[in-house]
């Protein structure tokens, strides 16, 4: 476990690998699951306001959910989650000639036509954050759909913390992120007595 201000990092954070293989799981995240993604803060607020900007990256059915009962809805805890449609896939979410899910707002953030890549809890996947009230718990969700990304990442070389470095730092900041590898690259060791 590693400790960084009011946060708390698994060792898993640090010890295992993960990049993302769309080829192999087509983008199951956007689809599987009991709802869509958690929305943190004023999310619910930025996903309103670059709606029309977004549309065009958007599939015919997930405008038409928006439309019809908006972009998203309560998680039943207190909280808001991304809309799906009929159940399955995020209405953000978008089909491409490959058959892959990949994320509407992402692809208009791409293109320049947003200033926000998507909502947190996605672009920190496979981290996932437990808030308490005074510290933050940042565990790394096993989740089968993603073993070809674990495989990936042991290939590649790439442990979690770098896959979602972009990520880290938008949520906590570089000087966070820098004592975070510092913590994981460099830990401190003991002086013999």
């Amino acid at each position: 476990m590693i400790l960084i201000d009011t946060t708390c990092i698994s060792d898993d954070v640090a010890e295992k690998f993960f990049v993302c293989n769309l080829d192999k799981c087509k983008g199951a995240c956007c689809v599987e699951g009991d709802m869509g993604a958690p929305l943190e803060g004023d999310e619910p607020a930025t996903l309103d306001r670059i709606y029309e900007s977004i549309k065009p990256y958007l599939s015919p059915e997930g405008i038409k959910v928006i439309e019809q009962q908006g972009g998203y809805e309560s998680d039943g805890a207190g909280g808001f989650v991304t809309s799906t449609v009929g159940g399955r896939e995020c209405v953000y979410a978008t089909w491409d000639d490959r058959g892959i899910l990949k994320c509407g707002i992402e692809e208009a953030y791409n293109d320049g036509k947003v200033d926000w890549k998507k909502p947190i809890s996605c672009h920190l996947y496979p981290i996932r954050v437990t808030k308490y009230e005074s510290f933050h718990a940042l565990n790394y969700d096993r989740w089968p759909i993603c073993s070809p990304a674990c495989g990936f990442g042991e290939q590649l070389n790439v442990p979690i913390y770098k896959f979602v470095r972009e990520a880290l730092i938008r949520a906590y900041g570089e000087p966070w992120y820098n004592r975070l590898v510092q913590a994981i690259e460099n830990p401190p060791t003991s002086e013999p007595v």
